[in-house]
């Protein structure tokens, strides 16, 4: 790395920093490169090196620094700062005697026991639960010599705890090769673990660390929990152990972030100099996460006080211990309550599988349960939350329905109706009455509202500030909307508590006069508009009766239930009830989205403007039908659709329409579905289409420069390999008159090569005019070659087309080989040059399949809208076969990206 090849030269300018004058033998420095190379557990950062220090000495760059200590200083900042490892320190300790203490398996047994007893707490604690504190890991040796009593007098006593506090807060000590044992202890024997991967730089030997296979005595194993707690003196094996129970998922780990210590830590002598120089000589790299608890230390799962660790692991345990019977609950309610009975299956089988290992708190588990949930069906109306206190089993939403004594005590009357002017129809009611009410007051209504309002042209009912009420009300009042003969489905509900399916339909013996189901109805929505109102509006838009104008509503509509899951704070709200429409489809809440989307207070304006435009509609949708017979290729296909769009209009399938880019969207579906063919489109234009324009003139010299640079590009590759490419199919009139022009700087160039590559990947097409002009080049002068026959359909005339017995400049004859590279974007006049070619069997085709655009489509405004209709009016018969050209685009000879179609 390059910063680390400069070590030593951040030394000297530290040096020239702090001081200067005296000396120190340039030997120092090599010495400590060397110790460094040799035992420093990151070799790879040190790549280069010695070279530089080299360098630099001979340069003279090395600056004398007579106080040893102040040097060591200086040497430590400059060694820490290049390699980024605050574990490298330089000191200087003329006396310093190096001290070995004695090894653990070395000591006599007695001693061993007396050190481990003054090193390990046990305890079994209230509810069962095990503590286990642990002040230093003693290595693997040690624990084969001492595993019967370790068994007998640790491992035993805390074996059959229901859970276990592992306390690490005091661990400054121990050795790596224990952790696997431990480790182990809480780990199944089968699978084998990989937990660790230890490098020591002094052998250059790597270790891994595998849980073992074989253990005295009964294992803890992994379903058990575990709380581990740590401290800021929480240091070497005892960060390993708690780091790499976290991230197998086997524990909990609670505290603080632990001192970040190293595997192992060496003070090696800097020749004879009195200096020393502390380096890691081992490294560690977790399996599980590619990095390492040294330097930053472990960081635990829940941070708290290490003095309140105890009670936070108690307090953890509890809250763990109660995931299992809280997941069964909320599993049981699903199964019992939850109205989507074919999803139940899918849900509880994904809850049995899922790993709560993260979960610290309720709130964690209400997350990882919605997440869970709705991974494997997003509904949401299931939800689970802490109820924040609240005890009640079943939380319902307050809710006082509408009775005869209280709107007999209203001052205003149930409905409210207003004839605006051009005789539109307003209704505004702000709840949904009872049945019983609406029963009971079926005269008066039928006198004030539905006799004054049947001969309105339109109707808007306002719902801006309708907040529910009750749902048995909507099939009395839908009823109004549909003719009295009619027996229309207006919708179904799934009851799971009872297991019933009731499909409501309209009523016949409604007494007063219906609006019938022709003339238009405008609702109008707000973000107040809630429950019932909701489910007005969504089945007036479902069942293409009305136009929803104004703001999405409020999305409180769920057809759900709370429950407690026992022993918990936490809810969970289901659906007990499914809101079918028409088709079968369940509206899973959230706001009714208005075909025409303004604020509230704009919402009468624009359902005026909206009947205004709906007035229209008829003659547009009659017109497109028209333009459609009298052009389109294929007259039955034309018919068939002309029908289509009468029946859908008919039907108030275009009552979603709110202007003219609605409409164009709509009928271009419509088109395009009944026909199969993707070329129809409809679009809205508040300017003259550009196809209205006359033809580009003929260009001037300087003008036939701009164009051949900006269409052509050319180039003979390596293999005499010629190379054309153009974005654009130009008219046949503007490439006669740049005809010279072209040649010189474009043909001439190609003209002699042994191959020719022709890129129509960027190429969306032009004027077919060109391509007898540009196939001629390609095939010899005679005979005439038939390239193709158009059936007009607006002249009702064929025309074959064939190559030109002229051409300026010379073939490129019919004997070379052609590729024609195409892309999903080739189109229209390109793609019918490379059908052309490939019908001929004239040119190999590489890249995508084309665009599958018209060889000639005619735009035509629809009456004197801004609508205007682009219909494919020309048929193309292909010259082999006599059949017409396929919709679907040009099939390649060979399939590729077009990103690669070149190579």
């Amino acid at each position: 790395m390059a910063g680390t090849v400069r070590v030593f030269a951040l030394i000297i300018t530290a040096c020239r920093v702090l001081l200067v004058g005296a000396s120190f033998q340039p030997a120092l420095v090599l010495d400590m490169a060397k110790i460094l190379l040799e035992n420093y557990c990151f070799p790879e950062n040190l790549v280069g090196m010695q070279e530089a220090i080299q360098q630099a000495i001979s340069s003279g760059e090395i600056l004398h620094i007579s106080d040893r200590k102040t040097l060591a200083a200086v040497l430590t900042a400059g060694v820490q700062g290049a390699l980024n490892d605050p574990r490298l320190t330089v000191s200087y300790e003329p006396n310093y005697i190096p001290i070995t203490p004695p090894a653990l398996q070395s000591l006599p047994t007695e001693q061993l026991i007396r050190l481990i007893r003054n090193t390990v707490k046990l305890e079994v604690m209230d509810n069962n639960v095990g503590y286990l504190r642990t002040d230093r890991i003693i290595g693997q040796e040690t624990a084969a010599k001492l595993g019967r009593l370790l068994h007998d007098n640790i491992w035993k006593k805390v074996a059959h705890t229901s859970a276990m506090i592992f306390d690490l807060r005091f661990s400054t000590a121990g050795e790596i090769s224990g952790v696997p044992y431990i480790v182990s202890f809480f780990s199944d024997s089968e699978p084998i673990l990989h937990i660790d991967t230890i490098y020591e730089r002094p052998t250059n030997t790597t270790k891994e660390l595998w849980t073992m296979p074989n253990l005295l005595g009964e294992r803890y194993g992994k379903r058990k929990e575990l709380i581990v707690l740590i401290s800021k003196r929480t240091t070497g094996a005892a960060e390993a152990l708690a780091y790499i129970l976290k991230h197998l998922k086997r524990a909990i780990v609670v505290g603080e972030r632990s001192a970040g210590g190293s595997i192992k830590v060496e003070k090696l002598k800097v020749g004879d100099s009195g200096f020393y120089i502390t380096v890691p000589v081992a490294r560690s790299v977790n399996p599980v996460t590619g990095q390492s608890w040294e330097v930053t230390g472990v960081s635990p799962t829940v941070t708290v006080n290490p003095k309140e660790g105890i009670a936070k692991a108690k307090s953890l345990i509890a809250i763990r211990k109660s995931i299992p019977k809280a997941v069964k609950r909320v599993a049981d309610i699903i199964k019992q309550f939850y109205a989507f009975k074919d999803k139940i299956p899918a849900l509880l089988n994904h809850l049995s599988k899922t790993d709560f290992s993260t979960v610290i708190s309720e709130e964690d588990l209400a997350a990882k349960l919605n997440y869970e949930l709705q991974f494997v069906f997003e509904d949401p109306r299931l939800n689970i939350k802490t109820l924040q206190g609240s005890s009640d089993k079943e939380e319902e939403l307050d809710v006082t329905p509408i009775t005869h004594s209280s709107v007999d005590n209203l001052n205003d009357p149930l409905f409210k109706l207003e004839i605006l002017s051009g005789n539109i129809g307003y209704l505004r009611f702000d709840r949904f009455p009872t049945p019983t009410v609406l029963i009971e007051l079926e005269d008066r209504i039928i006198e004030t509202v539905w006799r004054p309002v049947k001969d309105t042209e339109d109707l808007i009912i306002d719902l801006r500030y309708n907040t529910g009420g009750s749902t048995e009300a909507l099939p009395i009042l839908l009823s109004y909307m549909f003719d009295i003969s009619s027996d229309t489905h207006l919708f179904s509900i799934y009851d799971s508590i009872r297991n019933t399916t009731v499909d409501f339909h309209t009523l016949r013996n409604i007494s007063g006069p219906s609006y019938g189901s022709k003339k238009g109805v405008y609702v109008l929505t707000s973000y107040y508009t809630a429950e019932a109102g909701e489910e007005f509006a969504f089945l007036m838009q479902s069942l293409h009766r009305g136009t929803v104008v104004g703001e999405i509503t409020s999305g409180m509509l769920l057809h759900s239930r709370t429950y407690q899951v026992e022993e918990t704070s936490l809810g969970i709200t289901i659906p007990v009830i499914n809101f079918l429409d028409i088709h079968g489809e369940c509206w899973l809440g959230g706001g009714v989205v208005p075909d025409a989307i303004v604020l509230a207070e704009d919402a009468v304006e624009r359902a005026h403007e909206i009947i205004a435009f709906h007035k229209d509609i008829p003659a547009l949708v009659q017109e497109a039908g028209d333009l459609l017979e009298t052009h389109y290729i294929v007259p039955e296909v034309a018919d068939r659709v002309n029908r289509l769009l009468q029946s859908k209009l008919k039907e108030g399938l275009y009552r979603s329409v709110v202007d003219y880019e609605s409409l164009a969207s709509q009928l271009t579906a419509d088109l395009q579905e009944t026909s199969g063919d993707h070329r129809l489109h409809i679009f809205n234009c508040e300017t003259e289409p550009e196809s209205f324009h006359n033809l580009p003139k003929t260009p001037s010299p300087e003008e036939a420069g701009f164009i051949i640079d900006a269409l052509f590009k050319v180039e003979v590759l390596s293999g005499n390999i010629g190379y054309l490419r153009f974005d654009m199919m130009e008219d046949v009139k503007i490439l006669q008159a740049i005809g010279p022009q072209l040649v010189k700087v474009v043909w001439s160039k190609l003209v002699s090569t042994d191959v020719l590559i022709i890129d129509l990947r960027y190429n969306t097409g032009g004027y077919s005019t060109a391509i007898p002009l540009l196939c001629t080049y390609f095939f010899d002068a005679q005979p005439l070659k038939h390239l193709y026959t158009i059936f007009d359909r607006s002249r009702k005339n064929a025309t074959k087309v064939t190559t030109l017995p002229e051409v300026l400049g010379q073939r490129y004859g019919s004997q070379k080989d052609i590729y024609i590279l195409t892309s999903h974007i080739t189109g229209s006049a390109a793609e019918a040059f490379a059908r052309t070619m490939k019908d001929l069997k004239r040119a190999t085709v590489i890249g995508e399949p084309t665009i599958g655009g018209a060889l000639s489509s005619g735009t035509y405004q629809i009456g004197n809208s801004i609508l205007y209709a682009s219909i494919p009016k020309q048929a193309v018969l292909s010259a082999v076969t006599g059949n017409a050209w396929s919709v679907s685009g040009v099939e390649p000879h060979i399939v590729a990206q077009a990103s690669d179609a070149l190579n």
